[in-house]
């Protein structure tokens, strides 16, 4: 069917009495087929009215547009009608005449034979022929809201909203009119967007389910297709063998959204008493007692091409000194950060991008903790790296390993940065996807960056992933060649993020945005090819990467193979192409990887961990801060190097189509506690 109704990165903000604004909407992109029927469900104060006011003219939104058919939509038009809740039929006119003034006041070029041909017809469409001269006092609450449909769909909108229209009957008139409604819209082949709160009552009627978020800056936090067939009937759908794990899953969705409130709440509230006992401060207590002083900022790394953004702002100047302090603390290994973020030691730290969630799950016996991630520091940037010794056994390609692998009868020995970590997860799909078994066939080997090198000249392992730092080091000593760039496996993918704790985050937004905002600035210049002598110039000094920095920013990639060096664009990326947005469509894979390899079950409530943890409106924030507009991410299914379509919305049925994957456990995943002592750092 083609795109008939286009949400175009819709945002709605109102102006509040007080001063300031109130963002009800923000970054709404919906496309709704002709003749589709979509329901808009969500809690009070989501903004489902008022993107339904929006749709019909009746206010405009602040950025972004509404498109039907190619026009926008600026104004009401008689090719949209609206049926309210509350009926709005005029209690001194008829049924025929609140159906006539639709009709006589759109169609007035029609003869008065025609005009009257359409209103009785259309009474009679929704069954009021008897009771046409009827005034609405003399009618019950079903047939009234009959009667303002009948007026809806009398002038043949195209587009039918519908806010709450059964909302103030009883059970067994809702569900005659809903069984009606259903008839009326199939027959006449109108688009219908529907507000309700009634999940029985969305997936009766609708094609597809839309559920939009808390508020304010309400979003599409999830889209259900429903996948009955039409026509239907009540007890047919209600028999249908996917019938109750929709409801649930609609169920489950405002469940979520409603712990969520509640955890904000008690994060906020936590987080200002500690601010009021002057434990996350940096303020003094009095403002005659001194100016404001820079907040203090460890932030932990381990030294790679994706510190850069890092390195540089802290040598150009970039990060606002009389916000911040940065210090650097570099590691050697993972698991030693993540102890000293853990601890309390460091206030943030740059990791994979898979540590925050496997810090809230407590994967890989970690004690579960409430990390979040405000923005995306690096994209891309990995290469699998084997001993050359392969290469003269004719191992060129994923399919010369699978047979090298065959005939070799033993598993093939891989080190990665650290378990679990997107590194590996890449590396996981990438030899699953070519046909070969990671959990049998090759043994994983968590080992630091800095030592993979000497592990692969010394033959205790068989190859690496790592960035290209550490990967140009072996090429360009002969010991190993590339096999594969992670932009084979995902082109795009998040592999560094920031990561910090929740109640850290609360307590100290002004320092959290000025480091964002230094970083996202420094981010601009690493994808500057011009400014790529003066990043050799620093990443070169012994804080960072040391004297052989020079070898990783090579324009072209030498994959070692003897082969011609090639030009890979983006091959590490920053900043461009909305690099720095926390997805939470990239959180929703990783779990399904987590899931996949038997880590951890999937979580029924992912949509609520995700939204805890990946935090685009802390990110908005920097950016605002930094002088770049807001970013929102893309709501399309994505592709990695098995073509599957990942779609975040069934991210279940990416699972089922992986060949040979068993189907794993759904369980409902406790999240951390809210409490002060396990957010804050002191």
């Amino acid at each position: 069917m083609n795109r008939f109704l286009t949400i175009d990165d819709v945002t709605k903000i109102f102006p509040l009495k007080e001063g300031g604004n109130y963002i009800a909407l923000k970054d709404i992109d919906l496309g709704i087929s002709e003749g589709e029927f979509v329901s808009l469900i969500g809690h009070s104060g989501c903004g489902k009215s008022t993107l339904l006011n929006l749709l019909a003219g009746l206010t405009q939104a602040s950025s972004g547009g509404i498109l039907i058919d190619g026009r926008e939509v600026s104004e009401p038009g008689p090719d949209r009608m609206v049926v309210f809740q509350n009926y709005s039929l005029l209690p001194w006119q008829t049924v025929r005449q609140n159906v006539a003034l639709a009709v006589n006041s759109v169609m007035a070029s029609s003869s008065l034979a025609e005009r009257k041909q359409i209103i009785d017809r259309s009474i009679a469409m929704v069954g009021l022929s008897q009771a046409a001269d009827k005034v609405p006092a003399e009618l019950s609450g079903g047939m009234k809201q009959r009667v303002a449909i009948a007026r809806a769909l009398s002038i043949r909108p195209r587009l039918l909203l519908l806010d709450e229209p059964f909302g103030a009957l009883d059970a067994l008139t809702r569900g005659n009119l809903q069984q009606q409604l259903m008839q009326i819209c199939q027959e006449a082949g109108v688009t219908t967007v529907m507000v309700t709160h009634d999940v029985d009552e969305a997936l009766l009627l609708s094609d597809r389910v839309v559920m939009m978020t808390n508020g304010p800056e309400a979003e599409i936090g999830q889209i259900l297709n429903v996948p009955f067939a039409r026509p239907r009937q009540r007890l047919e759908v209600i028999e249908h063998p996917d019938y109750y794990r929709l409801r649930g899953e609609l169920i489950g969705f405002l469940h979520q959204q409603r712990r969520l409130r509640q955890h904000r709440s008690s994060v906020a509230a936590a987080a200002s008493v500690d601010r009021i006992q002057g434990r996350t401060t940096a303020l003094p207590p009095a403002r005659s007692q001194g100016p404001r002083r820079a907040e203090t900022i460890r932030i932990g790394f381990l030294p790679g091409l994706d510190i850069a953004p890092l390195a540089l702002a802290l040598h150009q100047g970039l990060f606002d000194r009389s916000a911040i302090e940065v210090i650097p603390v570099p590691f050697a290994r993972w698991d030693r950060l993540e102890a000293k973020l853990l601890e309390g030691d460091l206030q943030v730290a740059i990791t994979s991008a898979t540590t925050p969630l496997a810090l809230n799950l407590g994967l890989g016996g970690r004690t579960p903790w409430p990390a979040i991630t405000p923005m995306t520091v690096s994209r891309n940037g990995n290469a699998l790296c084997i001993a050359r010794s392969l290469l003269a056994q004719g191992v060129r390609r994923r399919a010369d390993l699978r047979q090298w692998l065959q005939n070799r009868g033993k598993p093939l020995s891989l080190a990665v940065p650290e378990l679990g970590s997107m590194a590996e997860l890449l590396l996981r799909h990438w030899l699953a996807s070519g046909g070969i078994d990671p959990e049998r066939q090759v043994h994983f080997t968590p080992l630091s960056p800095m030592v993979m090198g000497g592990a692969l000249r010394t033959e205790q392992i068989d190859g690496f992933i790592a960035g290209r730092y550490r990967v140009a080091e072996v090429v360009e000593d002969r010991q190993g060649y590339v096999l594969a760039t992670d932009l084979d496996i995902w082109s795009g993918h998040p592999e560094k993020v920031l990561t910090c704790s929740e109640g850290w985050a609360e307590g100290h937004p002004g320092a959290l945005d000025a480091l964002g905002a230094g970083l996202m600035k420094a981010a601009e210049r690493c994808d500057d090819g011009g400014q790529r002598p003066e990043l050799i110039k620093i990443l070169s000094q012994n804080q960072w990467l040391g004297r052989r920095a020079d070898i990783a920013l090579q324009r072209q990639f030498d994959y070692g193979n003897d082969e011609q060096p090639q030009a890979l664009l983006q091959f590490n990326r920053y900043h461009f192409d909305r690099a720095h947005i926390p997805n939470r469509a990239e959180g929703a894979w990783i779990l399904s990887q987590f899931s996949r390899w038997g880590w951890s079950p999937f979580p029924s409530n992912r949509l609520e961990l995700l939204s805890q943890i990946y935090r685009p409106d802390l990110c908005d924030r920097a950016l605002a801060l930094a002088g770049y507009p807001s970013l929102r991410p893309d709501r399309q299914p994505f592709r990695l190097a098995d073509d599957i379509p990942f779609d975040q919305d069934d991210p279940l049925a990416y699972l089922k189509a992986l060949p040979g994957a068993p189907v794993p456990p759904v369980a409902p995943i406790p999240l951390p506690s809210p409490s002060a002592p396990a957010l804050l750092s002191r």
